[in-house]
């Protein structure tokens, strides 16, 4: 089975420094056992974590009994769907790759919100590769 993304396109891999992923593959693939839908590949700002920490997901400090190092605003990170709606909700949303987030997430998220926050769109039809 092939992961799409939430464009329909090949799900891209979203990110290697950290090492992201529910299956730490770098991509925000997911299935029976990702229960939280780690789905939205985001790039963190310091408000996105500071909202995190306050709703008491903190991923700023690190945990390397799980692999996980601390994030830094700028990291690419596979976040779960309704944390990140949460935070679009809130007003602290974290950019969002498109291409990079699993179609999974739209069960949760509509398109719109992810667009909103897309750092990953083409500024018009000429800027497209075929």
């Amino acid at each position: 089975m092939v992961d799409r993304n939430v464009m329909g396109g090949l799900l891209e891999p979203c990110g290697t420094d950290p090492v992201t992923g529910f299956y730490r593959d770098g991509c925000c693939t997911t299935g029976p056992e990702d229960l939280g839908s780690h789905t939205i590949c985001a790039v963190v700002t310091a408000e996105f974590l500071e909202h995190q920490r306050g709703i008491g997901n903190n991923l700023t400090t690190p945990m390397p009994q799980y692999g996980f190092p601390g994030l830094v605003p700028g990291d690419r990170w596979c976040v779960t769907a309704a944390n990140w709606l949460r935070s679009h909700h809130d007003g602290a949303a974290a950019y969002v790759v498109l291409a990079s987030t699993h179609e999974r997430a739209l069960e949760i998220v509509p398109l719109e919100a992810l667009r909103v926050h897309a750092v990953d769109i083409p500024a018009g039809p000429g800027d497209l590769q075929a």
